[in-house]
């Protein structure tokens, strides 16, 4: 039981809420969008770390 109170009332990193949003933003184009600009499903984890290191 205490592991879910610490797990609930830790704080979190600066960067992750800027990976959720980048993460978001990724799940969220369309599969054209992708095409387009030559990404993958399998890249998302990556890309949104890289964008959320700026």
């Amino acid at each position: 039981m205490s592991f879910l109170i610490d797990f609930a009332t830790r704080s979190r990193r600066n960067n992750d809420s800027a990976y959720r949003e980048a993460l978001a933003m990724l799940q969220g184009m369309s599969a054209s969008d992708r095409a387009d600009i030559g990404i993958k499903q399998a890249d998302f984890a990556r890309i949104a770390r890289e964008m959320s290191r700026r």
